[in-house]
């Protein structure tokens, strides 16, 4: 077991939990992951065994079926499967979001219908924010419903969707409202269950997916886009309940979200300095291998803290959010710190493997391409600093 990025105070129950995961990676994934994302092929057995595992329902709570873990387990088995395969990870990343969101905000209907088929991994969930025209500006989205009935009708364009075809369920936000003076438009954004047909093309009348997004990396899990023309909702399927309150709870599961991405770029961190210190001890240069140089040691240290960093602030984040308290400021540093060094990680083992880190043959390339990915999802590292900014001048604000 690695040195670096151990966690203290796990229970019994978590230490067996996230050794079985480990053990899963490195038999399961870590052999094939390489071979299956330069094929940019759905890794369809990992996904198997993870449901065997019960990963799918590791936070659904135990009433529901699932295992009823906290936010700090399910951030430490993603930060080994990231470890693995980062696509893996998110492949969990999107079901997860979805079952806390239903699990935090659903009517007991909506739990007791969806969340015991999530925990088996047979509904399986993908949620959507993002449009062509915005990304992290969620309050400008364009997308409406508008009622009819018992039912809502909906139009608009969806982007970025992960698991947009391999899911059967998606969270979608839509307006719900027109902008009135004096009122945000935060407040008139209501989020939609919408079941679906897995596959591509039209999964359900008035709704399509098409193929697959082709990505520099992140391969493997489907990317793509949501079309939703006069696709016709019924009022239950409003999460909740209620709608106008959307934005509110797509925001809660962002902020989850974020620990999660921490826990991927400690994990792809992790994997990145394993493989640089490896290869630096098998390196010979000058008559000696290059771990022995003193300009390699630096970047050892220097990675090694760094992946030590990273798994601090995304521990601290989870156990804060598992206590109950806001924890925006704490999730906002760790994504934004974990992804910054995971890049930077990744880019000194690169660099470590020299001209063969430029071959597909080795295991560096991929990570390579993977890396940039964790700067933009779940909030650029430019929309982190406007959270911690502002949660700043809260916590520090001066008197007078």
């Amino acid at each position: 077991m690695s040195r670096l990025a151990q966690t203290e105070g796990l229970t019994d129950i978590q230490r067996e939990i996230l050794s079985t995961v480990r053990d899963f990676v490195d038999k399961e994934i870590l052999p094939v992951a390489t071979e299956l994302e330069h094929r940019d092929e759905y890794p369809t057995a990992i996904v198997e065994g993870l449901k065997e595992l019960g990963l799918f329902g590791l936070m659904i709570p135990e009433e529901y079926g699932g295992l009823g873990e906290s936010l700090l387990t399910y951030a430490l088995c993603v930060e080994e499967i990231a470890r693995g395969w980062m696509s893996v990870s998110g492949i969990i990343n999107t079901h997860f979001i979805v079952a806390y969101m239903l699990k935090q905000h659903g009517t007991e209907e909506q739990k007791e219908y969806f969340l015991p088929k999530m925990a088996l991994g047979e509904i399986r969930g993908a949620f959507s924010m993002s449009e062509p025209g915005l990304g992290s500006d969620v309050s400008a989205i364009t997308s409406k419903a508008v009622r009819d009935g018992d039912e809502y009708v909906l139009n608009g364009q969806k982007m970025w969707l992960t698991n947009g075809g391999t899911s059967t369920l998606v969270a979608v936000l839509c307006r719900t409202g027109d902008a009135q003076e004096g009122v945000a438009p935060h407040k008139a954004m209501t989020t939609f269950l919408i079941e679906k047909e897995p596959g591509f093309g039209e999964v359900r009348p008035g709704l399509t997916i098409p193929g697959k997004i082709d990505k520099m990396g992140y391969k493997g899990v489907d990317t793509t886009e949501l079309i939703m023309d006069g696709l016709r909702i019924p009022a239950d399927r409003v999460l909740g309940g209620m709608p106008n309150r959307g934005f509110y709870q797509m925001m809660d599961g962002v902020e989850v979200g974020r620990v999660n991405v921490a826990a991927r770029g400690s994990g792809v961190a992790r994997r990145a300095f394993e493989l640089g210190v490896a290869y630096a001890q098998q390196r010979h240069t000058f008559g000696k291998p290059i771990a022995q140089h003193q300009a390699i040691q630096f970047k050892l240290a220097e990675m090694g803290t760094k992946v030590e960093a990273a798994h601090a602030m995304m521990v601290n984040a989870a156990r804060k959010k598992d206590s109950g308290a806001r924890n925006d400021l704490e999730a906002g540093m760790a994504k934004y710190l974990a992804s910054e060094y995971c890049k930077e990680v990744v880019e000194d083992a690169f660099r470590i493997h020299g001209g063969y880190g430029f071959s597909k043959e080795y295991e560096i390339e991929r990570l390579y391409r993977e890396a940039p990915m964790l700067l933009i999802g779940e909030g650029t590292a430019e929309i982190q600093k406007m959270i911690i900014g502002r949660r700043l001048l809260e916590e520090y604000r001066t008197q007078g």
